[in-house]
């Protein structure tokens, strides 16, 4: 199913300031909170919005949204790291709402629960290659080397020295997190916080890992296999499932973005290829043939017919770049020039005068 645009599904324009976006949802969710309304629709509408608002608000999240629309916010963010940074609190201060509902009404748990048991899959990762246009042309196949998180090998992860266990935290009991409560005139308000005795953890670890120094993770860099499908173009993205950075739900994705350099001899426009070719006034005048360098390496003939005139644009079919998706070739647009010499000796002189004169009549 295609998701709403988040702008119209908070009813704000695309300009609106954060006081605009905050007052929007607030209405909303005021309005279709399961506490005061429990139907079906009204929870759906509920995650929508309370989705948009997330978004939107924060600057980074906005951003990514605004430039690449959901594509750039799913490949991104987890569900859950959608929300993670977003004034719930506030907004619903005041109101008898409990901060845990909205945790609740998301991921099915209260705002309390053990993060550890959420598993997240590892972070994205974009690594910037250079190719040439031949290599754009036939394809190609290479080895790069990028740095990325990944599990310790020696302790699996637990941050803990090998045969130890780590104990699980006294101050949060173990879920990474601590709750504060107080009463308002509106009702009770929970706030929750992240345990600073285990920084979030659930645990404490006596005896670290001397490789991972207690944190579970390893920085390596890594010789990853690619292959440049023939036809690819500049701005182009290729997906490598799974050689990401390391995570409790599997391993993110690496994104190789494509950059084509800048060719001495050769523009390109899609599929097509374009070059220019000089010839002499008499080659012009009377017709020629002449050679023309292609992208594979190998001349192409073509005929250039009297009167030829400079700036003229002459076609070789299937001599352009290929089709990334298999379906064929574009073609090689050959604007010619015509070539002035700098320095005439006597009697090329003469005989171009006479050429001069002789062309008056025509």
């Amino acid at each position: 199913m295609t998701k709403r645009d988040y702008y119209e599904i908070l009813g704000i324009d695309k300009n609106a300031d954060k006081k605009e976006i905050k007052s929007a949802y607030r209405k909303l969710a005021l309005k279709y909170h399961p506490d005061k309304n429990p139907s079906k629709e009204a929870e759906e509408k509920f995650k929508e919005f309370s989705e948009a608002y997330a978004v939107l608000y924060d600057d980074e999240k906005r951003r990514m949204y605004d430039q690449y629309g959901h594509a750039g916010i799913d490949q991104s963010y987890s569900y859950e790291d959608i929300f993670r940074g977003a004034d719930f609190g506030n907004i619903f201060r005041g109101a008898g709402f409990n901060f845990n509902d909205i945790f609740e009404q998301f991921f099915g748990h209260s705002a309390g629960y053990d993060r550890r048991s959420y598993a997240r899959r590892g972070r994205d990762l974009q690594y910037g290659m250079d190719i040439s246009l031949e290599d754009a042309y036939n394809g190609l196949e290479t080895e790069i080397k990028v740095p990325r998180t990944e599990t310790c090998d020696t302790c699996k992860g637990s941050g803990a020295k090998p045969g130890t266990t780590p104990n699980k935290c006294s101050q949060c009991n173990g879920t990474g997190q601590v709750n504060y409560s107080r009463r308002t005139p509106f009702g009770m308000f929970t706030q929750v916080t992240t345990c600073n005795k285990c920084r979030g953890q659930g645990v404490i670890i006596e005896d670290r890992c001397s490789k991972c120094h207690g944190t579970g993770m390893i920085q390596v860099t890594r010789s990853i296999d690619v292959r440049i499908p023939s036809g690819v173009d500049e701005g182009s993205q290729l997906r490598l499932r799974g050689e990401g950075e390391a995570g409790e739900a599997g391993n993110g994705d690496l994104y190789v973005a494509i950059h084509v350099k800048k060719h001495p001899k050769f523009d390109r426009q899609g599929p097509n290829l374009y070059t220019a070719e000089e010839i002499s006034f008499p080659e012009a005048a009377l017709g020629t043939k002449i050679d023309v360098d292609t992208i594979d390496g190998r001349s192409g003939r073509l005929r250039i017919p009297e009167g030829t005139q400079t700036g003229s644009v002459f076609k070789i079919r299937g001599k352009g770049m290929p089709d990334i998706h298999g379906r064929g070739y574009g073609a090689l647009y050959v604007e010619i020039r015509i070539k002035t010499p700098k320095k005439l000796n006597r009697t090329t002189k003469r005989l171009l005068e006479e050429l001069s004169d002789a062309l008056k009549d025509i």
